[in-house]
This record gives structure tokens, C-alpha cells and sequence, in this order.
């Protein structure tokens, strides 16, 4: 990569994409906890750490279908010297039974069964003769296991009533509320949801699905922000697209903030500097139009009103994606109380170059090519990083970051790849 010129004049006094992010992290208070069943976690932030109420296992049980027995008893056992046991009980899984064992006694026992106090091993069924077709009555071993404790579970060896099962911060998903149920929990303390607000201006958008006349454009914004703002935890409490006119943006704002509580106001387009840019007429007085150091996405807009975080971000779709990726999806993260609020990030080598901003970190919606021969990554759109090239969305799986100082990326260059899922 061959780096830029040092940034002069006017531009080196924009923010950095660090500073932008936190004045937007300083603003974050965490939204309150709440009580919820397991059902209701799934896709929630953990407030508090999860404890297992029960032993993992809750008792000693039996990892194969087979034959519960004391190692003495068949110790001698293969399959030229077979050793035959008499069958004293029968123990399904869910049995509560605990039968006693004699010398030559074994229990038949199924796979999670509760293996009696007396037995030391449990011998599979495949190392007996004939198996449990064979006898009723009586077992034939033909292999005997090798040490006390073989093919039991022992109680607590996943861990241990009052252990920590999961800490606070992380996303509840499938495995972890399975790993809850398992320990014998029912209910998690997570964070409530945040209530989000989508607002989409242009005069020029119209819906995707119509007749466009000459000078209206498909309104993809409030798509992008609202999946966006889902897919991080968030509840939409209003998905809104108004024209370029300041009542209607004005009204629009005032019921999210007013009488719909959000907890964050998104918006796109009418941040810039020029004519009918409405957010940017509305709200100027009440938070912050800055210039961020990053391409696409360099107007931006932040600040508090009321209890709501408002994010005012550029039109152009790309550039919304990624002023999301930038700043609005880690608020959201951290008002979830979410440990990690970045995406995880690899290095890759780029597959065809292009050329960047100078002094602006960029941020290239990009596909991964992976090869047999090894993983390259290349702008998702033949156009490469132009903000208004919305359809070459469908091919990102990730984006790169080129840093500020880099004025050409070429072939074979290892950048930074953020993956998105």
C-alpha cells in the first residue's frame, strides 16, 4: 500500500473516526435490566452473569447402552476368556432405581440412566456377545474396560452448582440458552431492547415497488437502517420516510422522541452542507454536524435530545451502511451492556486494488474470494468504493479499512476485512 500526503488546512481539523466514536460511546447509558424466560433471551445481552442452579451432570450417569458393573467382577474379561454376569435390574433412562450389586451381578443400563452406587464401569453393550438380545438373565462380556470410571459421567464434571455458566455482556443465542436449561436455569437477567427510531428524508425517494417519475430514486435507507438495527438487538418502534420539508421531518422526530420514547433516533440524508438539507435546519442547534475523517460517510451527526441518542447520518446508502458500521451499531451494543461491541476482523490479502481518499479512513463494502489455495478479498461492486453503488451491497459479506494515511491499495496487500456475520 502506498501512503497519502499528510492531511492539510481545513481538512486536518475534522474528527477521527476514534474521536467520533467516543463523543458517541460517552453519550451511552446503559438501559435497565430485566427478568426474562429463556425463550425471550435468545438475541439479548446477558445484565448479569448466568449461575448454574444444579450440578452438569445433576448424578452419575451412563455414557453408552450397556451394562453397569463392578471392575473386579469383569476385569479378566476378552474375547477368548468371556466372563458371564447375571442381570439384576433394569435401568432406563429417567429411572430413579439404585439396585444393589453383588459379586457377578450387573445392572442393564441405557445411555443418561443413573448408574448404580455400586457399579465402577459400564461395559457398552457391543462388548458383550449377542448383546442385550442375547439373555434376559444373563451377560456374556467379551472386553473388559480398562480403568474405574469408564463410560460414566461423572456429576458436576461440566461444572458445578453455583458456578458461572455465561458472564454478563454477551448475546444470549441458541447454545448458550441450552447451556442455561442444562444447568437448571429458567430465567436471565438481560437488557431491555432498545427502542429505535428510523428516519428516512429525500423528496426525491419513492417506494421500491412503484413507477419512478424523473428525478425520484427507490427509498432503500430505512430498509438498510431498520434490518441493521434488528440484527443488533433493537426494537423499531417507527420506520418513517419524509419529504425534504422541515414541518415533516420536525413531526416526525417529535413523535420518536415525544410520544414514542426511543431510546436512539436514526436518520439519513440532510446532514451535508448544502440547500434543503433537513435534519441539518431542524436540529442544529440541539447536537453536533461534524466531519469525520472516513469515506464514504464523512458528514455526520450526533448528539442527545431528550433521553435519545440521534444519529444523523449522509443519503447515500453505502455511506449509511457504513456510518452504521462505524458508529451507530456499537451505541446500540453499548446501550445492551454488550462486552464486545466491534465486529471481528482478519487480515487478507486484497485481490484487485483501488485507489483511496486522501487523509479519510475508508471503509469498502468487500466479498471474499476463498480459494482453496487462500482466502483474498476485493470490493463488492466492480465501481469499488462509491457510495451511491447501493446494488453491490447484495455481494458484501464484509468491508475493508484502509487507513488514512494509505493512498493506494494494490493486489496482494494485506488489509483489514470486518467480517458482518
Amino acid at each position: 500500500m502506498r501512503a497519502a500526503s499528510p492531511p492539510s488546512g481545513a481538512r486536518a481539523m475534522r474528527r477521527t473516526v476514534e474521536e467520533h466514536l467516543e463523543v458517541v460511546l460517552s453519550a451511552v447509558a446503559l438501559l435497565p435490566a430485566v427478568t426474562v424466560s429463556l425463550d425471550d433471551a435468545v438475541g439479548r445481552t446477558l445484565a448479569a452473569p448466568v449461575l448454574a442452579r444444579v450440578d452438569v451432570p445433576l448424578f452419575d450417569n451412563s455414557a453408552m447402552d450397556g451394562y453397569a458393573a463392578r471392575l473386579e467382577d469383569v476385569a479378566a474379561a476378552d474375547a477368548e476368556h468371556p466372563v458371564t454376569v447375571r442381570i439384576v435390574a433394569d435401568i432406563p433412562a429417567g429411572s430413579p432405581v439404585d439396585p444393589p450389586l453383588a459379586a457377578g451381578e450387573v445392572a442393564r443400563i441405557m445411555t443418561g440412566a443413573p448408574v448404580p452406587s455400586a457399579a465402577t464401569v459400564v461395559i457398552p453393550v457391543e462388548d458383550t456377545h449377542g448383546g442385550f438380545a442375547q439373555s434376559p438373565i444373563t451377560a456374556i462380556v467379551t472386553g473388559a474396560p480398562r480403568s474405574e470410571g469408564a463410560h460414566i459421567r461423572r456429576r458436576g464434571e461440566d461444572v458445578r452448582a453455583g458456578d458461572e455458566v455465561a458472564p454478563a455482556g454477551i448475546v444470549v443465542g441458541a447454545l448458550q440458552a441450552t447451556a442455561f436449561a442444562a444447568s437448571g436455569v429458567d430465567r436471565v437477567d438481560v437488557r431491555r431492547r432498545p427502542r429505535v427510531a428510523v428516519i428516512s428524508t429525500g423528496s426525491e425517494l419513492a417506494p421500491p415497488g412503484g413507477v419512478f417519475a424523473r428525478g425520484q430514486i427507490p427509498e432503500s435507507n430505512s430498509i438498510l437502517l431498520a434490518a441493521s438495527c434488528r440484527e443488533a438487538g433493537a426494537d423499531l418502534v417507527s420506520v418513517t420516510t419524509v419529504t425534504d420539508e422541515d414541518a415533516a421531518f420536525d413531526a416526525a422526530f417529535a413523535h420518536a422522541v415525544d410520544d414514542l420514547g426511543a431510546d436512539l433516533v436514526v436518520t439519513s440524508g440532510g446532514v451535508s452542507a448544502g440547500a434543503y438539507e433537513v435534519v441539518r435546519s431542524v436540529l442544529s442547534d440541539r447536537i453536533a454536524f461534524v466531519s469525520v475523517a472516513m469515506q464514504p460517510g464523512e458528514p455526520q451527526a450526533f448528539g442527545r435530545v431528550g433521553d435519545a441518542l440521534v444519529f444523523g447520518l449522509p443519503g447515500n446508502p453505502v455511506s449509511v451502511a457504513m456510518s452504521f458500521e462505524a458508529f451507530v451499531r456499537p451505541a446500540l451494543l453499548a446501550l445492551q451492556g454488550r462486552a464486545e461491541v466491534q465486529r471481528p476482523t482478519m487480515r487478507l490479502p486484497v485481490a484487485a486494488g483501488w485507489r483511496t481518499k486522501q487523509g479519510r479512513r475508508q471503509f469498502v463494502p468487500a466479498r471474499i474470494d476463498r480459494d482453496p489455495t487462500g482466502w483474498t478479498v476485493r470490493p463488492a461492486t466492480a465501481g469499488g468504493s462509491g457510495s451511491h453503488l447501493a446494488a453491490g451491497l447484495a455481494q458484501a459479506e464484509a468491508y475493508v479499512v484502509v487507513p488514512e494515511d494509505v493512498a493506494t491499495v494494490s493486489a496482494g496487500d494485506l488489509v483489514d476485512v470486518v467480517l458482518l456475520s
